[in-house]
Order: structure tokens, then C-alpha cells, then sequence
């Protein structure tokens, strides 16, 4: 029983940051995989990056490499998506994801509620 809580969206300008928090409530998430999904509207859920339980490992989808990176405070029951140069098709609910590799929606064991991403021009 993983509850896990988005923060940290909110309505920015096309090349501005945003931090992301996830923070996992009565457990632990140290044993799973760790990432971070999108669902723009009228569109498919789709991966955007994970962190494999050491930290050592990340993997994030082409359109955001460069310019997203996922880390995790096992200490602290959290993970993060940092957003830099963010663009207007950036703009998606993000959403918090503890599972295994590979991660995939199928692969999911438990989903944060989401967090509104909304990118200007």
C-alpha cells in the first residue's frame, strides 16, 4: 500500500523550470522502479523518464533527453523530475509511477494523482 503525491506543477513561460516532488506516504519505495508519465488532453498516457532503486540509472524518452532529469531520495521516500526549457508541448497532467522494468503503464503497481504541467508561449 504505496500512496504517492505529485507537487510542484503549475503555469509557466516556454523556456522556464519546474521542479517536480513525489512523495510516497506509509511505504517505503526503495524496492521499486520510479518514474514519471504524461497525459496531454485528447492524448495517450505516455513515458516520459524512470530511475531504477539505485539512483545509478535513468531513462527518459527523446523529446525531453537533454533537458529532464529524474533523481530520487530513497531517504526521503521522494522522487523528482527537474524540467528545464520547458516548451509548450510539455504541457500534460504528470503523473508519479512506482513499478518494475520495464516501466510500462502495465507494469505499474501504483499511480500518484497527477500534477498539471501547463507550458506558455
Amino acid at each position: 500500500q504505496v500512496q504517492l503525491v505529485e507537487s510542484g506543477g503549475g503555469l509557466v513561460q516556454a523556456g522556464a523550470s519546474l521542479r517536480l516532488s513525489c512523495a510516497a506516504s506509509g511505504r517505503t519505495f526503495s524496492t521499486y522502479t520510479m518514474g514519471w508519465f504524461r497525459q496531454a488532453p485528447g492524448k495517450e498516457r505516455e513515458f516520459v523518464a524512470a530511475i531504477r532503486r539505485s539512483g545509478e540509472i535513468t531513462y527518459y524518452t527523446d523529446s525531453v533527453k537533454g533537458r529532464f532529469t529524474i533523481s530520487r531520495d530513497n531517504a526521503k521516500n521522494t522522487v523528482y523530475l527537474q524540467m528545464n526549457s520547458l516548451k509548450p508541448e510539455d504541457t500534460a497532467v504528470y503523473y508519479c509511477a512506482a513499478g518494475a522494468l520495464p516501466l510500462r503503464t502495465e507494469n505499474i503497481d501504483y499511480w500518484g494523482q497527477g500534477t498539471q504541467v501547463t507550458v506558455s508561449s
